[in-house]
C-alpha cells in the first residue's frame, strides 16, 4: 500500500480518462528527476510498478562521479570513461555528460542531498577505472539519499500525480503518423488506456533475467521489451556488466558489496588469503568490472568448478576499522545480519549482473527512434557506457540526461478519437497457464546464467535460444498474454479478483523476460568478438572490426559506426 503521503499524489481509478501531458514510466533517479526538470505547466503522470523508492538507483551503494575536485578535470573523467567503455563510446554523448556533471551535482545539493563531506568539501572517493577520486558519496547508500531527496520533491508538485503499482502493457501508437500517443496499463484491477503527448521509458535495467543479480525484483526489461515490441531501435544488448562482488552465502541475497570498498583499500582473496586478481591485470582487484569478474569466474572454474555457492572473499582488514564504520555502515549491517562480521573476517563475494549498458537507442535530448518516446537512464542507450559501464556514472548519466527534459516544450495532449468498448470483465481463471508461465519464470534466468552470463560460446548460445524461441511460442498463444499483446486502443479490461491481477502482472514481466532474453542471445551471437561486458570464449579477442554498435529492429540486426 502506498503511504498517506503518497496518496495526496496518486492517481484515482475514475481519473483514468483523464489525459496527461506526459507519462514517465518508472521511478528510480532517472524517472523521478525527470518528472521534476519537466516544465511545470505540463500534467505529468509517473507510473510505478511498486511503491515508490523501489528502483535499482535506491541500491546503489557507491556513489555519484563527477570531476569537480581542484586536480581533477572533466577531461580526465572523459578518457576515463572511454577508456572503459573498450571502443563503443559515443564521444560527444560522454563529453556531454562530464561537461554536465558540475551542474547536476549542484542541483542535488542545493536539493538537499547528504553527501558526505570532509573539512567542508565533498568528500570523494576513488574507484575502479578511475583515474582520480571523484566519486561522491553518502555513506554506501548514495542511491538511497538522491533517490529519498527526489522522491520528496516529487510528492511537493502539483503538477506530478502519482500512479503506483501499475504496469505499463503496451505502448499506444498512432501507425499513421509513427507516433507514441499513450499507453496501455494495469492499474487498481483493470486494464485502462491514457493518452500523452509524450511517453519517457525509465523503468530501468533487467538483471532479473539472469540467476544471479544485484537488480531487485522490479528490474524485468519492461521499457526495452515495450520500445523494442513498438518497433523502436534498439542497441548493445549484448552487453551486460557483472558486478565482480555480491555476497554470497546459501539464503541471503546478492547483495552488492561495493566498488567503493576495494577503492578504499579491501583486498580479493581466495580461500587461502591469496590476490589472485593480479594474475589477470597489472591493477589487481581495482581493475575495470568485466576483467575482475572474469578473473574471479576464472579462478573459481580452476579451484571449485562444480560449487553452485562458489566464491572467493573481500578482506577489509587494511582498511582502518574507523574508516570502515564511516564509509560502509550499511554494508556492515547487513553482512552482520547474515552471521558476518566484516571487521573481523572476510565476506565471501561471487559476481553478479548488475548493469545493461544497451537500451533504447537515443540522442542527446533522449528521443527514440519513435516520434513521442523518450528513454533515460538504464533503460535508454546514450552512448555513455559504451561496452563496458564506468564505476559510478549511471547515476550521473540519469540526472544529466533527465534535464535534457527541461527543453521539451510545445507538446499538446493528442486528441485520439477513440470509441471505448464496454469494459470486459475477466475472471482470469489462467490456473494451467499460469503452472506455465511460473516454471518459464524460474527457469530462464538459470539458462540465461549459465548461456549468456560472464563468459559465452556459440553452441551454448544456439542451444538457449532454441529453448528461449520456443518458450516464447509457447506463452504467445495462452489467454493470459493476449492481454498484454493484443488489446486494441479503447478495450478496457476489469479483473474480477486480486489473482487474476497478480497473475497477469507475473505474465508481462515474464514475457518481457523472454523478449529480452532473445535480444540478448542474439546479439551475443551476431557478435563475434569480445569486447567489455561481452566475452566469447571462442572469440576471446577484441576485433577492431567490431568497433560498432550492434542495432535491432524487430528481428533485425545490423551495425552502425561508433561517433
Amino acid at each position: 500500500m502506498i503511504s498517506s503521503l503518497n496518496k495526496a499524489n496518486s492517481l484515482d481509478t475514475d481519473s483514468l480518462t483523464t489525459a496527461f501531458d506526459i507519462l514517465v514510466v518508472g521511478s528510480g533517479a532517472a524517472g523521478l528527476y525527470a518528472a521534476l526538470c519537466l516544465p511545470a505547466h505540463y500534467r505529468v503522470g509517473l507510473i510505478t510498478k511498486d511503491t515508490l523508492k523501489t528502483g535499482a538507483s535506491d541500491w546503489a551503494q557507491g556513489g555519484i562521479a563527477a570531476a569537480i575536485a581542484p586536480d581533477d578535470s572533466p577531461k580526465f573523467h572523459c578518457d576515463d570513461t572511454l577508456k572503459a567503455g573498450a571502443g563503443l563510446c559515443d564521444n560527444r554523448a560522454v563529453q556531454f555528460l562530464v561537461d554536465h556533471a558540475a551542474t547536476a551535482i549542484e542541483s542535488l545539493v542545493e536539493m538537499g542531498v547528504g553527501f558526505d563531506r570532509k573539512n567542508d568539501q565533498l568528500a570523494m572517493t576513488l574507484e575502479a577505472a578511475h583515474s582520480h577520486p571523484r566519486v561522491l558519496h553518502a555513506a554506501d547508500t548514495t542511491g538511497r539519499a538522491i533517490v529519498s531527496t527526489l522522491t520528496e520533491k516529487v510528492l511537493e508538485r502539483p503538477n506530478i500525480k502519482i500512479i503506483p503499482q501499475a504496469v505499463a502493457l503496451q505502448l499506444w501508437l498512432d501507425d499513421t503518423k509513427k507516433q507514441c500517443q499513450g499507453i496501455s496499463m494495469l492499474y487498481q484491477g483493470q486494464i485502462s488506456w491514457i493518452r500523452s503527448a509524450a511517453v519517457i521509458l525509465a523503468t530501468g535495467g533487467g538483471g532479473q533475467v539472469y540467476a544471479q543479480t544485484t537488480n531487485p525484483s522490479v528490474s524485468t526489461g519492461d521499457g526495452v521489451a515495450l520500445a523494442w515490441r513498438g518497433g523502436a531501435i534498439v542497441r548493445d544488448l549484448e552487453f551486460f556488466q557483472f558486478h565482480p562482488t555480491a555476497l554470497t552465502k546459501p539464503g541471503a541475497p546478492h547483495f552488492l558489496i561495493s566498488e567503493a570498498v576495494r577503492g578504499e583499500g579491501a583486498h580479493l582473496v581466495d580461500a587461502q588469503g591469496i590476490r589472485f586478481a593480479f594474475e589477470y591485470h597489472t591493477a589487481g582487484e581495482l581493475a575495470p568490472r568485466d576483467v575482475v569478474s572474469r578473473a574471479i569466474f576464472n579462478h573459481l572454474q580452476k579451484t571449485t568448478p562444480d560449487s553452485v555457492n562458489a566464491h572467493v572473499y573481500l578482506d577489509l582488514q587494511p582498511i582502518e576499522p574507523e574508516r570502515i564504520n564511516r564509509r560502509f555502515p550499511n554494508i556492515i549491517q547487513v553482512c552482520r545480519k547474515w552471521g558476518i562480521n566484516v571487521l573481523e573476517e572476510p565476506i565471501p563475494v561471487a559476481p553478479a549482473a548488475h548493469y545493461w549498458m544497451g537500451g533504447v537507442e537515443v540522442d542527446l535530448n533522449n528521443s527514440t527512434s519513435i516520434q513521442g518516446l523518450y528513454a533515460i537512464g538504464e533503460t535508454a542507450s546514450t552512448g555513455v557506457h559504451g561496452a563496458n559501464r564506468l564505476a559510478s556514472n549511471s547515476l550521473l548519466e540519469c540526472l544529466v540526461f533527465a534535464a535534457q527534459l527541461s527543453k521539451l516544450e510545445g507538446l499538446s495532449t493528442p486528441l485520439v478519437n477513440l470509441s471505448l468498448i464496454s469494459p470486459v470483465q475477466e475472471k482470469g481463471d489462467w490456473e494451467e497457464e499460469m503452472l506455465l508461465i511460473n516454471q518459464i519464470r524460474e527457469d530462464l534466468p538459470i539458462l540465461m546464467w549459465q548461456s549468456a552470463g560472464i563468459c559465452r560460446t556459440q553452441p551454448v548460445l544456439e542451444s538457449a535460444l532454441e529453448q528461449v524461441v520456443l518458450w516464447r511460442s509457447q506463452l504467445a498463444g495462452l489467454n493470459c498474454s493476449h492481454y498484454v499483446f493484443d488489446l486494441l486502443p479503447g478495450q478496457q479490461v476489469i479483473f474480477e479478483s486480486l489473482t487474476a491481477q497478480m497473475s497477469l502482472r507475473v505474465c508481462a514481466e515474464t514475457l518481457n523476460l523472454l523478449d529480452i532474453a532473445y535480444l540478448i542471445l542474439k546479439s551475443a551471437l551476431f557478435r563475434t568478438e569480445s569486447r567489455g561486458g561481452h566475452y566469447r570464449g571462442d572469440y576471446p579477442k577484441t576485433c577492431p572490426k567490431w568497433e560498432v554498435h550492434t542495432l535491432i529492429v524487430d528481428h533485425y540486426w545490423w551495425t552502425n559506426p561508433v561517433n
